[in-house]
């Protein structure tokens, strides 16, 4: 008897797309912090019971669903030099925080950080270290090096100062990384 085969899609996907876009609606409407798990359930027309019993509690469910929001799944820029894929990488980053919904929704989730790597840090991790070992031994970085050194930064502004992401940030923060 062969192993029985996982469908991708079908009700479980539909369920998450409906919990992801009610996520985003509610948070458009009254603002990450004071959007629950009853409130999305209902939006999304689910059981709150599937919610919590995926995510816990709605910090975790927002963290989820920024990560979402970056879309892992997209191709990384491969320009054959570093300092422009880093550069290139690191603009999407910032312009996706610019928009002051991505930016709720990962400060909506900033309460489960600490707890454990979440999806989002590893995706950036993963997709630093590519970018990296691209690069081979001509620049020794590490993935870390450039979480600390440009996606934190941006993080950071997202969080807690999201007027300073700027056009020019990725570039000024790539320049710190890698000096002339």
């Amino acid at each position: 008897m062969s192993a029985p085969v996982r469908r991708t899609g079908g009700r479980s996907a539909a369920v998450l797309s409906a919990i992801r876009y009610a996520v985003e609606d509610l948070v458009r409407e009254r603002g990450a912090e004071k959007v629950t798990i009853p409130m999305v359930a209902e939006r999304a027309g689910v059981n709150p019971t599937s919610i919590y019993r995926r995510w816990g509690d709605a910090p975790a469910m927002l963290n989820d669903i920024a990560t979402y929001r970056l879309d892992p799944d997209r191709s990384l820029p491969r320009t054959g030099d570093l300092r422009a894929d880093l550069a290139a990488w690191a603009g999407e980053i910032v312009e996706h925080y610019r928009k002051p919904l991505n930016a709720a929704i990962l400060r909506g989730g900033t309460p489960t950080a600490g707890e454990r790597e979440t999806d989002c840090l590893r995706n950036r991790r993963t997709e630093a270290l590519q970018i990296v070992e691209r690069a081979g031994a001509a620049h020794p970085l590490t993935a870390d090096e450039v979480i600390d050194q440009l996606i934190a930064p941006i993080v950071y502004r997202a969080i807690f100062l999201p007027w300073t992401l700027d056009e020019d940030l990725a570039a000024r923060l790539v320049d710190r990384l890698l000096p002339a």
